[in-house]
């Protein structure tokens, strides 16, 4: 496509003014007033068909990326011809999946009609991120016609739920809450599993002492325990609505899903089984209970098919189907949002069913908005109006977590950058308790 820059449009109508003196003075000859806009044309039809005729470019980028993370995107632009322009501007056909600054629009500088340049892609919810088009012009040699070329592109980044914190804290964070070490010795003498009859020693908790075989050999014998194994974690991911908000420019389920990765990979290094739910109207992604390490990869993958959906989220129905198909005691970890008594009353009733058979936690994050808005000294009366209504929800948002502790769950309320943290830390703590 070929058309007319600024400069050309202007250059043509700065003629006008000499064609009307031209016509007033000299009717005439009114016609020699149209050999300027008739220069103007003549020059551009000759910049049209000069300079750099074939043009091609192509993207280099990560097939993978983490959301909330801003890969680089290589836009390398190659411009045939006899005489090259300095410069080239590009445009991306860029999907919802990532954001780009100024509208995914950049300049080009050309040496020798090559050029390349960054654009800078935030992934901002997962998902596959589809570049289709880019779009290509340049100006003429005398800058009064476009050249502008639209080249279609086949380029996808995959956008994964964001191990970082996996890959930055996790070796530090299970070497932290660790039940075990380097030597099978170390973890004995927590848990409730028997391992061995030893002799007591001095330190030894005189509770495990067993009488009847010390009377047997006519010394001190206690009882030797080890970390139970084999534990049954299950992650319940509530992907509603509500979890579909934002938090510092991420969604809540998103959020979720980091804290649970990183969660399960500790779970999987001390040994226990994880399974994966997400529900939010229904039940939609149900995995079964793996072990082992190599587990986590696929757990990866599950979790990058939890999808954000605009539904109510129906606790009744997914933490009951979910109860009826695990067949012995397990820890339920459900990451949800809730903003309504209505709401919260159906999770709360859910909960008085699990806790009966289960081990029952449930993670939210900290609404930060609202306590900042109930918190920040009002100036106006709209602020007093905000600052009592956020005041309002936040107390039936701790009415809920309180009512929800009296029936025998466990509740972590938590930052959003420190979500995961807090509940790998939780975890561990049930499991030392031997609640599990």
């Amino acid at each position: 496509m070929i058309y007319p820059t600024r400069m050309a449009v202007l250059a043509a109508a700065a003629g006008a003014p000499v064609a009307l003196v031209i016509g007033v003075l000299m009717p005439e000859r009114w016609y020699a007033g149209l050999a300027w806009p008739l220069a103007v044309l003549l020059l551009a039809a000759v910049d049209a068909v000069t300079g750099a005729r074939t043009a091609t470019a192509r993207i280099d980028a990560p097939a993978t990326a983490s959301v909330g993370e801003t890969v680089d995107a290589t836009v390398t632009v190659v411009l045939a011809g006899a005489s090259p322009p300095r410069s080239a501007e590009i445009a991306l056909a860029v999907g919802p999946v990532f954001e780009t600054p100024d509208d995914a629009r950049a300049w080009v500088a050309l040496r020798g009609g090559t050029g390349a340049v960054l654009l800078a892609l935030t992934a901002l919810r997962r998902g596959t991120g589809r570049i289709e088009r880019i779009w290509l012009r340049w100006r003429g040699g005398w800058g009064l016609v476009w050249h502008q070329r639209s080249i279609a592109t086949a380029t996808r980044i995959v956008v994964l739920p964001d191990i970082r914190a996996l890959k930055d804290k996790g070796a530090e964070i299970f070497r932290r809450h660790a039940l075990e070490g380097l030597l099978t010795q170390v973890d004995r003498g927590d848990g409730t599993d028997f391992d061995a009859l030893v002799e007591f020693r001095s330190g030894m908790d005189r509770r495990a002492i067993d009488w009847k075989q010390s009377a047997r050999h006519r010394k001190l014998h206690a009882k030797e325990f080890r970390t139970e194994r084999n534990n049954q974690i299950v992650f319940a991911i509530d992907s509603g609505r509500q979890m579909s908000e934002p938090v510092a420019g991420l969604p809540r389920v998103d959020r979720a899903v980091s804290a649970m990765l990183l969660t399960a990979w500790v779970a999987l290094k001390l040994g226990d089984r994880v399974a994966l739910h997400a529900f939010d109207s229904r039940p939609r992604i149900a995995s079964g209970l793996v072990s082992g390490m190599p587990a986590f990869a696929n757990l990866q993958r599950l979790a990058a098919e939890i999808d954000y959906s605009g539904e109510e989220t129906n606790y009744t129905f997914a933490l009951t189907t979910l109860g009826t198909r695990l067949t012995r005691r397990s820890m339920i970890v459900v990451f949800t949002e809730f903003t309504d008594l209505t709401s919260a009353d159906f999770l709360v009733r859910a909960a008085m069913r699990i806790v009966k058979t289960h081990l029952l936690l449930v993670v939210v994050l900290r609404d930060e908005d609202v306590e900042a808005i109930a918190d920040r000294a009002p100036a106006t009366a709209d602020d007093v109006t905000r600052a009592v209504t956020a005041a309002a929800l936040l107390r039936d948002r701790r009415l809920v977590l309180a009512r929800l502790e009296h029936v025998g769950v466990h509740v972590i309320e938590a930052e959003h950058d420190r979500v995961g943290e807090r509940l790998v830390a939780g975890y561990v703590a049930l499991k030392r308790r031997n609640l599990l």
